[in-house]
């Protein structure tokens, strides 16, 4: 066991000591831990690949309501993240795979979607520019209907295609586009599939 596994991990930038529980997810048949901050909605790990360096950096950056506790503690949760989640109610929902998440644009409402937002988060305060302002205007969406406006957007193009329906693309390629280039730290590993698929559509 490496006597001190968390030393070379990073915590992501402003996420730390965040009152938080441990999730897991599989990619590519991988499992691999992070910490959920569910009062926030928030990742705040990295992807962690093995459970005594999850329990690790657990116990440096992470914390439960009554404080601090030690490798230990963490190690019980992170075991219980293998098997059960706060998050889905199906393992299904949280494995995944490169080859398909770099081909197929994510189901509305998805978890890969939720965990995009609790990753890399929609900024309602970035600009949009100007032709995804008229996009929005002729699908009758307001500014802050960004949830609404990209899951129909979603469904839409995934039913008619991108040259089909190119307000519904627009709207698509800005948001994914926009939050995929805000993924901090290995969680790249995830969402840069995502955005080599949005990149592929055009």
């Amino acid at each position: 066991m490496n006597s001190d596994p968390a030393k070379h991990l990073d915590p992501l930038p402003g996420r730390v000591g965040h009152v938080a529980g441990i999730e897991s997810l599989v990619l590519d048949g991988q499992r691999y831990f992070f910490g959920f901050d569910g009062r926030s909605d928030m990742v705040v790990s990295p992807l962690i690949d093995d459970p005594d360096t999850m329990a690790a950096f657990a116990s440096e950056h992470i914390r439960q309501i009554d404080g601090r506790h030690e490798p230990d503690y963490w190690a019980d949760l992170v075991a219980w993240a293998v098997h059960g989640s706060d998050l889905v109610a199906k393992d299904a929902d949280r494995e995944f795979d490169t080859a398909r998440l770099r081909a197929e644009l994510p189901l509305p409402g998805s978890h890969v979607l939720y965990l995009l937002d609790a990753v890399a988060g929609w900024d309602e305060s970035l600009s949009k520019p100007a032709e995804v302002e008229r996009a929005y205007t002729r699908l009758g969406f307001d500014e802050e209907d960004q949830i609404e406006a990209l899951d129909h957007a979603l469904e839409v193009v995934r039913a008619h295609g991108a040259p089909a329906r190119p307000d519904e693309w627009t709207v698509v390629r800005f948001h994914l586009g926009s939050a995929v280039r805000r993924v901090p730290g290995n969680w790249t590993l995830l969402f840069d599939p995502v955005g080599e698929c949005v990149a592929a559509h055009g």
